[in-house]
């Protein structure tokens, strides 16, 4: 895609809470602005450090768990802390998208499920399959291992819809779902940033072993990319719930990735 977009104002704190704001639960100050058009492709630049936090909340949990229970229910708990603190968000996305993908015979027709609050077997089976691999995988792991692949792993997640919005177009305009960040993708100056904030988030793994690293980055990556061609097929473009599936899938590649490589 070109980059002749308007020049944007340069990040600040505001965006950093606006990217708190939409991918997490956590209580952040009230903004006094008036939302601008593309707010969210800007707030998508601090995704990766908000997915930091979010691997350190669920790493805490992972240290508790562990000291009290055995590693398959620390992982689960771990896992568990991670959907909390996003409120699900995109588990929602997996599961929409996997009932949209399954049960649509037309674009049309998979739009107007993926709007469907409503869960499908295809949703429930992606949902528990998604939390069952990502926990299964986190068990395997040493606890030093697990505690850096979280952080590492949802930094590098959030990074993913950054990408998914400059390689696709978006699809939700065929049944009007029209958004305003869809005509502003993400700058090459912007996606700097993010690659900067995913390479410190993963230090600690690349310290422990850099073979699983490399392993969850491109396990991930190669599931990512699976589902983002997927949406493409079937979609021709990506929607809100495409993202969220995207990044789930990233998740699940990644830790299988890293278990591939260090598991006990």
């Amino acid at each position: 895609m070109s980059d002749n977009t308007p020049p944007r104002p340069t990040p600040t704190l505001a965006q950093l809470l606006d990217a708190i704001r939409f991918l997490t639960i956590l209580p952040v100050p009230n903004s006094d602005r008036a939302p601008e058009p593309d707010w969210l492709t800007r707030a998508m630049t601090f995704f990766p450090i908000v997915g930091v936090g979010i691997g350190v909340i669920s790493a805490m949990v992972l240290v508790l768990g562990s000291s009290l229970f055995g590693p398959g229910l620390a992982a689960l708990l771990a896992v568990a802390a991670s959907v909390m603190v996003t409120g699900a968000m995109h588990e929602d996305g997996l599961a929409d998208t996997f009932d949209s993908f399954g049960g649509g015979w037309s674009v049309e027709r998979r739009l107007e499920i993926m709007k469907d609050s409503r869960l499908g077997t295809y949703g429930g089976l992606a949902l528990g399959l998604d939390v069952a691999l990502r926990a299964t995988a986190l068990a395997q792991l040493p606890l030093w291992a697990a505690l850096a692949a979280l952080v590492a792993c949802h930094a590098a997640a959030r990074a993913t819809p950054g990408f998914v919005t400059r390689k696709l177009s978006y699809a939700g305009n065929i049944s009007g779902m029209k958004v305003s960040y869809a005509d502003a993708p993400m700058r090459k100056d912007e996606f700097v940033l993010v690659l900067i904030t995913v390479a410190l988030a993963s230090l600690p793994l690349l310290l422990v072993s850099p073979l699983a690293l490399l392993a969850g980055l491109g396990g991930g990556a190669a599931l990512a990319a699976l589902m983002t061609r997927w949406a493409k097929r079937l979609l021709g473009g990506y929607t809100g719930d495409v993202l969220g599936a995207v990044e789930q899938m990233f998740e699940i590649g990644f830790l299988l990735g890293v278990a591939a490589v260090l598991a006990a």
